[in-house]
């Protein structure tokens, strides 16, 4: 047997193993995770923050539902950040039905940074209470006891909770892409969290003590980045002993996914800008499942080739077979975890086309670098 093919099925038994492992050993911790029902004790003040540049539409459609939340005593605190549309006049009206809503305006340009950070820490200023939970102006809450569920996080000593930003089910494989895309997301940082490992949080639905953030600095280390006002903050304060998840149905928050292929793919770059600057022990954990998980489809798809059809059906065909059988019994069962149907069925369709679509982007980077030099 030529050496080429001898390392080539080494290649593929070694990134199968590292795969299986990742599935098995981390992902399956929230997969097969049992919801906690938490504590029905007293529940603490809150302060809900929301920062808002030019979301008229969506504070007059999900706004309501977070003032009508459930909950015995919270505020609302939106920042308008130097919004250009009708967005003060709504929330003038609103605060006149709405007594725990509480507006800080900025009408000037004083965010000399791209992005959220300064207008949030403004807002977390602002606050009155201990307990801050965060989303975003395009996002509703899934039930009226949003609120609630979360603080529950809360409940045996956390000061940092992860919930869930599910995106509404519509027709079309890229609403499936993208929900897809945003389940793998929430099975990555939740088992890692119940591994003892945290590493980030979606902004659309975070939770964390006023003190945890003035004690790390806030947002100060990375202000100038854009993004990460969510994952690199978590990724900044998170630990083993402070960080909890909630996943409830009635914890999640529901917002609209984009339309186009490219308004999502801009999204996405701009998202993962902020993974640069991770701790080294959380990048090499990412970037280690990333790569092998590309080497073992590039190996697998060499092999169907050139092998002949028995070692094809008896070898490579067999580690398919568990490796695909395993993708599916993981995603599907967070996927029931986290309400969205059936979608784990469709995992090694789309981690195949993630794994085309970086392997692209990653080549035409590195051409892209090469010929600027030039």
């Amino acid at each position: 047997m030529p050496v080429y093919i001898i390392a080539l099925m080494a290649l593929l038994g070694i990134t199968f193993i590292i795969q299986m492992g990742y599935l098995w050993g981390l992902l399956s911790r929230f997969a097969f995770h049992r919801k906690s029902r938490g504590s029905s004790g007293r529940r603490p003040p809150v302060s809900v923050v929301i920062s808002a540049h030019n979301e008229y539409g969506n504070l007059r459609k999900h706004l309501p539902k977070i003032l009508e939340q459930q909950y015995p005593v919270f505020e609302v605190v939106v920042v308008n950040d130097f919004s250009e549309d009708d967005t003060a006049s709504l929330l003038e009206e609103f605060q006149k039905k709405y007594k725990h809503l509480r507006v800080f305006s900025l009408k000037q340009k004083l965010n000399f940074f791209s992005g959220k950070k300064f207008p949030l820490s403004l807002g977390i200023k602002a606050t009155s209470y201990e307990h801050l939970l965060l989303t975003d102006a395009d996002c509703e809450p899934a039930s009226p006891y949003w609120i609630n569920e979360m603080m529950k996080g809360f409940d045996e000593g956390g000061e940092l909770v992860l919930g869930y930003g599910a995106y509404r089910k519509r027709k079309g494989w890229l609403n499936k892409l993208i929900r897809f895309d945003t389940l793998k997301t929430a099975l990555q940082y939740f088992s890692h969290a119940l591994a003892g490992k945290p590493y980030m949080g979606v902004g659309r639905n975070l939770a964390y003590l006023k003190s945890v953030f003035y004690r790390s600095g806030g947002f100060v280390s990375h202000y100038k980045i854009s993004s990460g006002d969510d994952d690199l903050f978590v990724n900044k304060v998170a630990n083993s002993q402070n960080t909890r998840i909630v996943y409830s149905p009635e914890s999640h928050t529901l917002s609209e996914a984009k339309t186009s292929l490219k308004d999502w793919f801009t999204q996405k770059k701009r998202h993962a800008g902020a993974g640069y600057y991770y701790k080294k022990r959380d990048k090499i954990l990412l970037g280690g499942d990333a790569l092998s998980r590309v080497l073992f489809y590039i190996s697998l798809i060499i092999l169907l080739i050139i092998l002949p059809l028995d070692w094809k059906l008896y070898s490579v065909g067999a580690l398919l077979i568990l490796y695909v059988s395993s993708q599916i019994i993981i995603f599907q069962k967070a996927a029931r975890n986290l309400n969205e149907g059936k979608l784990g069925w469709m995992a090694p369709l789309f981690e195949l086309f993630f794994v085309i679509w970086k392997t692209l982007t990653t080549l035409i980077s590195a051409l892209s670098r090469k010929n600027t030099w030039k």
